[in-house]
């Protein structure tokens, strides 16, 4: 797949985490995580895992300034 349809794909799982059952979230950054990985980009996927961490321990704030951060980021990998 193409960088930049890997990247629209990345984009549109981020912005699918506004809905859905908790699990179903954490699976979407997970999988987010482990593209960053293979996009070698370990910078981004370890953001990616502490946005998780943050939705994990409730802290809703941290978790969407995660997201947002990773939907900018990953934007400008185009």
């Amino acid at each position: 797949m193409p960088v930049t349809e890997r990247i629209d794909v990345l984009l549109s799982t981020l912005n699918a985490t506004d809905v859905g059952t908790l699990d179903s979230i954490r699976a979407k950054l997970d999988q987010v995580r482990t593209a960053l990985l293979e996009m070698d980009q370990p910078d981004l996927a370890a953001r990616a895992a502490d946005t998780l961490a943050a939705l994990v321990r409730g802290d809703v704030v941290e978790f969407k300034r995660g997201r947002a951060f990773l939907q900018s980021k990953i934007g400008h990998l185009r």
